[in-house]
């Protein structure tokens, strides 16, 4: 029997896995491959679930690059800035590292659930930096120094910040712990989330001052004193007209 696909002759073999997981199964076989030196008009491909969970994977990328895009326009639109967002999209990575981090400590691989994670923790890490950013602004609309207002509000929203990150994770553990029937399934998504949101919640009380600090140029009037003319404009008009 000569089986054929897409028009050329090939050999399908196929296997189930025994012990460990998809992807070390798929690292395995291809060490195994590489150590026949197969000649140059032979090629080799993985196909069944390993196909499908590399075409998940980019669906995955696909849709995790297109939340954090849409999380961009909404903070574009709501503070009227390109560079503010771009600011606050900091702790995108930040978080990601934390996630990262908590799978290579708790030994989980990634996988569709992970990526699912991701994405949900793009949407929610920014909360703290969008907090943290729109403070600093308020109080340099009404006056402050750039640094004093990146100091006040570090020091104001630091409560905040913290009771929104604790409030997540608190809800998110006992999916993390695995508590009930297809624990297996959700517990590598907490795993995510929680640890993303503790290393991002750190390190954008340092990170995203800093870099305000530093590429904020924007220079923003101040709100009292245009009051304060515009006051004084009405009363001399009054005085005028009563005159």
């Amino acid at each position: 029997q000569i089986n054929r696909i897409n028009q050329q002759r090939v050999a399908v073999i196929s296997a189930n896995i025994a012990v460990g997981d998809q992807q070390t199964a798929m690292a395995s076989a291809t060490t195994l491959i590489e150590q026949l030196n197969l000649p140059l008009n032979i090629t080799s491909n993985f196909g069944g679930q390993s196909e499908e969970m590399e075409q998940s994977f980019n669906s995955m990328m696909m849709a995790l690059a297109l939340a954090v895009f849409l999380v961009y326009l909404v903070m574009a639109s709501q503070f009227e800035s390109l560079l503010h967002p771009l600011i606050i999209l900091f702790s995108v990575p930040l978080a990601g590292v934390g996630s990262l981090l908590g799978l290579y400590i708790t030994g989980t691989n990634l996988s569709v659930i992970v990526f699912l994670g991701l994405i949900m923790l793009s949407g929610i890490v920014v909360n703290n930096a969008i907090v943290l950013v729109d403070r600093i602004n308020q109080l340099r609309l009404d006056g402050m120094e750039k640094k004093d207002a990146i100091i006040n509000s570090a020091e104001s929203r630091l409560r905040p910040i913290i009771m929104t990150t604790l409030t997540t994770i608190l809800g998110l553990l006992p999916m993390c712990i695995g508590l009930g029937e297809g624990s297996e399934l959700r517990a590598p998504m907490a795993i995510t989330v929680i640890s993303g949101l503790i290393v991002s919640t750190l390190l954008t009380l340092i990170v995203i001052p800093v870099i305000y600090r530093l590429f904020d140029s924007k220079t923003f009037t101040d709100k009292e004193s245009s009051d304060n003319q515009s006051s004084v404009t009405g009363d001399s008009m009054n005085e005028e007209t009563q005159s």
